[in-house]
């Protein structure tokens, strides 16, 4: 199991946390707790009478619970933040933090097979509860869907070619680790950019486990239902298609087409937006090169 040492730094701290502009007494979630970097500099801002919320859906995150009458981490996927704020008596709340990468902690075990670094099983799950795998998306996927899965989350030119050849290697035997994968889409990575190819490609098949991009949209309208007016949302993504939603359903309630508008041309926004882009300094991408992608955005409810 996870110690609380494997946890890297948390990206963005001070900016993300500011977003929020923490009210002492207020109420506020923290849907990423992973190492609990976040969490802590909120608690540190509330009062007394202040409450904090964490989700992770990863056990291992469980071994960094704060020790704080104000907090309590729930172990369940955010894309049930309504649902189980509604359980502990919460229907609104002042603020709502996401940092929507893969936990350093998740790169570094080998075997949760997230990382190109190491051989291992298929696997990517962040809920290791989850039926879903990345050795089933690799094995059992029709050609069609891996290529949808490589072009459309890996952003993949290539990535009609490459499910022909995973689907013609695995009638040979299956492609039960990494480095088989990676074996057998070999003449997709030349040497000289085999690391960005590879990245992509794990990327595209982890947000297809994870189902990333569903529990993001899921994520992002239940956030509106919550927050109260002037509530913060503020949030951290890594990869221009997470990006691209958070913008736009900030700026209009919507994920894609043009929202309504009156006879006037007016059409009615949900948000402030209070930054627009924030990112990493290149101080902090050389302490931690995780935050190399990071984009934070921070909007106000009306």
């Amino acid at each position: 199991m996870a110690t609380k040492m494997e946890y890297h730094n948390p990206v963005l701290l001070k900016e993300t946390v500011d977003g929020l502009n923490i009210k002492p007494d207020g109420v506020y979630v923290d849907v990423t707790f992973g190492g609990g970097g976040h969490s802590r500099e909120i608690m540190s801002r509330l009062g007394e009478k202040g409450r904090l919320f964490a989700f992770d859906q990863d056990e291992d995150a469980l071994q960094n619970a704060i020790e704080d009458d104000r907090f309590l981490l729930i172990n369940e996927n955010f894309r049930n933040i309504k649902r189980f704020l509604r359980f502990h008596g919460i229907k609104e709340v002042d603020g709502i933090l996401g940092d929507f990468g893969v936990s350093s902690h998740q790169f570094d075990v080998a075997e949760r097979g997230f990382s190109t670094r190491f051989d291992a099983e298929l696997d990517m799950r962040m809920n290791r509860r989850g039926d879903l795998s990345a050795f089933h998306v690799v094995n059992e996927y029709d050609e069609q869907d891996l290529k949808r899965v490589f072009v459309q989350y890996g952003e993949l030119k290539n990535g009609g070619a490459m499910a022909n050849v995973i689907v013609a290697a695995r009638k040979d035997k299956q492609i039960r680790n990494t480095e088989h994968l990676k074996q057998v889409l070999s003449k997709f990575l030349p040497a000289h950019k085999s690391n960005k190819i590879l990245a992509q490609i794990y990327q595209a098949i982890r947000i297809e486990v994870n189902q990333e991009i569903e529990v993001l949209k899921e994520f992002l309208e239940q956030s509106l239902e919550i927050l109260k007016p002037g509530g913060r949302l503020s949030v951290i993504s890594y990869h221009s298609l997470e990006d691209r939603l958070v913008k736009r359903y900030m700026r209009n309630g919507m994920f894609e087409g043009e929202p309504e508008r009156d006879m006037f041309g007016r059409f009615e926004v949900p948000f402030k937006i209070i930054e627009k882009l924030i990112v990493p300094t290149e101080e902090e991408i050389a302490i931690n090169n995780r935050a190399r992608s990071a984009k934070l955005r921070v909007a106000e409810k009306l």
